[in-house]
């Protein structure tokens, strides 16, 4: 086969393909929030939540955070985003729950960033409401998973919502419009490199 048909080959599938992927968006006319599911293992999810907020921000939207579970107030993210218009920031926690061990503690600090969450959820306003580490407090029983659902489900109608954190329950998934599960294959701490700024602080 001679350059010259690749090229045409080439062209005939790209041109197939083209086709295909017009009309599925052609079909995909429906305009409504969307619930975004990032669990896993691996590295990337809050990361990836947080480039949604900067993409919203490109838009000129209102965005809420809600970082559950990290106590930390120092890492890139809160740095250069709570500078930004249009950005309600807070941090929630008390810290990873080997590091509080006192249950009755997280259950109460959780419970006082979710009637902050809850707010924001309940309000038009915001465009784009993030929910950091929010699964960990369902799985724990920090929170009562159904108040948590209720919320979710009955949210503005054009509010996108992003939740990250391990392990999410299949109500959760169930509930979410679209669900990214991110492996752990290899991670630098376990070969003893310390967390980094600009990486992972």
């Amino acid at each position: 086969m001679d350059e010259l048909e690749k090229n045409q080959r080439h062209k005939e599938r790209m041109q197939r393909k083209k086709a295909a992927i017009d009309a599925s968006i052609a079909q995909a006319s429906q305009e409504k929030g969307v619930l975004v599911l990032l669990t896993g293992n691996g590295k990337g999810k809050s990361s990836s939540a947080f480039g949604m907020v900067a993409r919203a921000l490109g838009h000129g939207m209102k965005v809420g955070v809600a970082q559950f579970i990290k106590s930390r107030t120092d890492t890139g993210e809160e740095a250069f985003f709570s500078k930004q218009n249009n950005v309600e920031w807070h941090v929630l926690g008390d810290g990873f729950t080997w590091d509080t061990q006192d249950r009755a503690q997280d259950i109460a600090t959780s419970e006082r960033g979710w009637l902050i969450a809850e707010k924001m959820l309940a309000d038009p306003s915001y465009d784009l409401v993030v929910l950091d580490e929010l699964t960990y407090l369902i799985n724990y029983k920090y929170l009562d998973a159904e108040r948590v659902y209720e919320a979710l489900e009955h949210r503005p109608a054009r509010q996108h919502v992003v939740v990250t954190g391990r392990a999410a329950a299949a109500e959760l998934r169930e509930l979410a419009d679209t669900v990214s599960e991110i492996n752990d294959e290899k991670h630098a701490y376990r070969a003893g490199v310390q967390a980094q700024k600009g990486v992972d602080l």
